[in-house]
């Protein structure tokens, strides 16, 4: 991976655990993360404004190809939602990482992506710290025990969310090879919001909507440039990467996510979580040299 793709993707890692931590903060976060995209999708439509150039034309196998992706990722979210809603997150977080397993199958089988001995190692040390990081011990049982509860819901879930997030990893890599990364990403923002107001029509939420606002509005007009940063950057990236390697990286961000916890929030940082983060820290160094 060149040091330019390194960076974009290191970079939309930071974004990404700077606004889950505010939406961390927030109170209603489903409405939360729906006014993100207002915000996000706002400027974003100013910064395409402001393109020299206009929108190239949109073909419809590029169209199919961001709904097919919006699709998978608000399906990750909402799997994600439900897993956690009702099971141990020590047990359905891990499950939940699983699209690390996935993708550099897909890579290789649909992109003849290549992987090299010290890319192998890097991103086994990024799903091995991934899967370990909400772990109470480092123990056989331990790290077996999500998958002896296969028949609980809230595994099966997980399970799915890892899944559709992978599927949508490769819609998204065909997408910004085929299209360029700015407006591709403008569509999926786009495709995203909608699909996510048509969730919150169904219960009615005005009111839940103009709560948030007025409890939240600092929160949601920073959080709204930080996703978009995030979402940008990544996609910059992943145009320049292989997608078997960009999406392990990303995964820096539990790393960020734990300083964060740490430094900000007064968590306590256990050695299991430490030592993971530590983990995927190595993993993304070889990588990088990989």
């Amino acid at each position: 991976m060149n040091s330019l793709a390194f960076t974009l993707i290191l970079f939309s890692a930071l974004m990404h655990a700077l606004w889950n931590l505010l939406v961390k903060r927030s109170h209603d976060k489903t409405v939360f993360i729906w006014w993100m995209f207002v915000t996000s999708g706002t400027l974003f439509s100013f910064i395409i404004w402001l393109q020299p150039a206009q929108m190239p034309q949109l073909p419809l196998p590029v169209l199919l190809l961001a709904i097919g992706a919006s699709i998978c990722f608000v399906l990750y979210h909402l799997f994600n939602g439900w897993a956690y809603r009702t099971g141990d997150l020590s047990l359905t977080y891990p499950l939940a990482q699983t699209s690390m397993l996935y993708v550099p199958l897909w890579g290789v089988l649909l992109f003849a992506e290549r992987i090299s001995f010290l890319g192998l190692i890097g991103i086994g040390l990024i799903v091995f710290g991934t899967y370990s990081i909400q772990f109470r011990s480092l123990t056989v049982s331990e790290l077996l025990r999500p998958f002896r509860n296969l028949g609980n819901p809230s595994v099966q879930a997980a399970l799915l969310a890892g899944f559709v997030y992978s599927i949508g990893a490769i819609l998204d890599k065909k997408g910004v090879m085929v299209y360029p990364p700015i407006y591709f990403t403008y569509l999926l923002v786009l495709i995203m919001f909608l699909l996510m107001s048509l969730n919150l029509l169904r219960s009615s939420a005005a009111e839940r909507i103009r709560a948030e606002w007025q409890r939240n509005w600092r929160l949601i007009l920073i959080a709204g440039p930080v996703m978009l940063g995030s979402f940008l950057s990544f996609r910059f990236g992943l145009q320049m990467a292989p997608v078997s390697y960009a999406v392990p990286v990303r995964q820096v961000s539990l790393l960020v996510a734990v300083l964060i916890g740490t430094l900000f929030l007064g968590e306590t940082c256990g050695r299991i979580r430490f030592l993971a983060s530590l983990l995927i820290l190595a993993g993304a160094f070889c990588i990088r040299f990989g």
